[in-house]
């Protein structure tokens, strides 16, 4: 969350007050929001295979870490330029989602893995809406109670994240631990225990009728144990690697979610200035609020997703059912953007609602999709983790695009955006949620 919300920083306060500070133009504020997705998705690619040799706790560390620095420099920019380059390493931050879903899925059961990771998901995404509160507020304290110019205010403004990054981060690093079963080399100890113990009965058992049926039995734990075994994080191969990369199942879930989380972050980079266009009453602050609207609603309807997610996979027991619930809540999603790039609204009433619809459904999309992924690869779920969380920002890059080349017809491009989404998702909705004959993860 904390991560999320210094990657964030910069919209909120980019609308007008540093656009004018830094005499930037409408093309120099999108590729500055380009630039920080497309250092996003550079280390989210990384942060997966970093994740499955040294274990997710001390990748997160790496992240909030290394985006903390760059955070703590936006007083220094002075140029359209320097802000975009240094937004590109901010961007680092948001590849903390990565190790978050990877260390989430390592301690929690399939039956509940979805609503465990939805919930951790929705509480990051929600730092994007939490920003649009808490950077305007630092700023405008800083204009009227401390007397601070808007050039100096703005730049002062990103110590404060800078300073609880760096506090969660610490927090992290000397009390957390790696896995249920301590540090990340230990992960696979009870698994071994059990190997060892059922090699040790084998050993001992009587024959006969009496041996018979305890081997009988013993095959059925050995089973288990195999299956156990495949949800053992460990680090592939090269060519292990590439076989989840290309696998279609990984990109059934990496295609939706550039549609789904790309959407998100597109979104997050122009509400406010939407909402400006279409209400310019509203001002910087007022728009900025209402944006927030927008990722807040992540803290309850991203683990909904989940969670619905989880309540279906208890009664079905089949990840076939999950994809459903995925496919329906992508579906919707489209739909709610093609309705707001056709109506366009200059009602409050109606735009806000459209907005908040959509948030609804695309929210929980996210948190559909990431209760899927622990089913897929689970040997490799860094990996795996790394590749779709890295789709989510391509699609965000190139739905960045988009809006930067349309100007200010942001309605035009979520409706597009909507007709991408629905297509992307009808595309693979034919493909199996995991991959036939896999060992774990069922």
């Amino acid at each position: 969350m904390v991560a999320f919300l210094s990657w964030y920083a910069f919209p909120p306060l980019l609308t007008l007050t540093i656009k004018k500070d830094l005499n930037m133009s409408t093309n120099d504020v999108a590729n500055s929001n380009i630039t920080s997705l497309l250092g996003t998705l550079v280390v989210r690619m990384l942060a997966g295979p970093l994740c499955d040799r040294f274990g997710p706790r001390y990748v997160f560390v790496g992240c909030l870490l290394a985006g903390a620095i760059p955070t703590a420099m936006a007083g220094l920019v002075t140029t359209p330029n320097g802000l975009i380059a240094l937004r590109f390493f901010i961007g680092i931050l948001g590849a903390s989602f990565v190790p978050c879903q990877v260390w989430c899925t390592g301690f929690f059961d399939k039956s509940v893995v979805g609503t465990a990771n939805a919930l951790a998901g929705g509480w990051g995404n929600a730092g994007g809406g939490i920003t649009y509160f808490v950077m305007p507020a630092i700023f405008d304290s800083l204009v009227a109670n401390h007397h601070l110019t808007a050039h100096v205010a703005w730049r002062v403004a990103f110590v404060v994240p800078f300073i609880i990054i760096t506090a969660i981060a610490a927090g992290i690093l000397f009390t957390a631990e790696d896995s249920p079963n301590g540090a990340w080399a230990d992960r696979h100890t009870v698994i071994d225990s059990l190997v060892a113990g059922e090699v040790s009965e084998s050993s001992v058992k009587e024959s006969g009728e009496k041996s018979e049926k305890a081997d009988v039995e013993g095959s059925t734990e050995v089973t288990e144990i195999d299956a156990a075994q495949g949800e053992v994080i460990v680090a592939p191969t090269f060519k292990e690697a590439m076989g989840v990369i290309f696998s279609l199942q990984t990109w059934a879930l990496a295609a939706p979610y550039a549609c789904s989380f790309g959407a998100e972050l597109a979104i997050n980079s122009i509400i406010g200035a939407y909402y400006l266009k279409n209400f310019p009453k509203l001002g910087q602050t007022g728009s900025g609020q209402w944006a927030a609207m927008f990722g807040l609603l992540n803290f309850v309807f991203r683990p909904a997703g989940g969670l619905v997610s989880d309540i279906i996979y208890g009664y079905t027991k089949s990840v076939w059912a999950k994809k459903m619930w995925l496919l329906f809540c992508a579906i919707t999603t489209g739909v709610f953007q093609i309705a707001i790039g056709i109506t366009d609204s200059h009602s409050e009433a109606t735009m806000f609602g459209l907005f908040a619809g959509l948030a609804i459904f695309l929210d929980a999309s996210n948190g559909a999709n990431f209760s899927i992924v622990p089913h897929v690869h689970p040997f490799a779920n860094g990996i795996l983790s790394g590749f779709v969380g890295g789709f989510g920002n391509l699609g965000g890059i190139i739905f960045a695009i988009i809006f930067r080349y349309n100007g200010v017809n942001y309605g035009q491009v979520i409706a597009i955006i909507g007709g991408i989404s629905i297509g992307v998702n009808v595309l693979f909705s034919w493909v199996r949620p995991v991959p036939k004959g896999q060992i774990g993860g069922q």
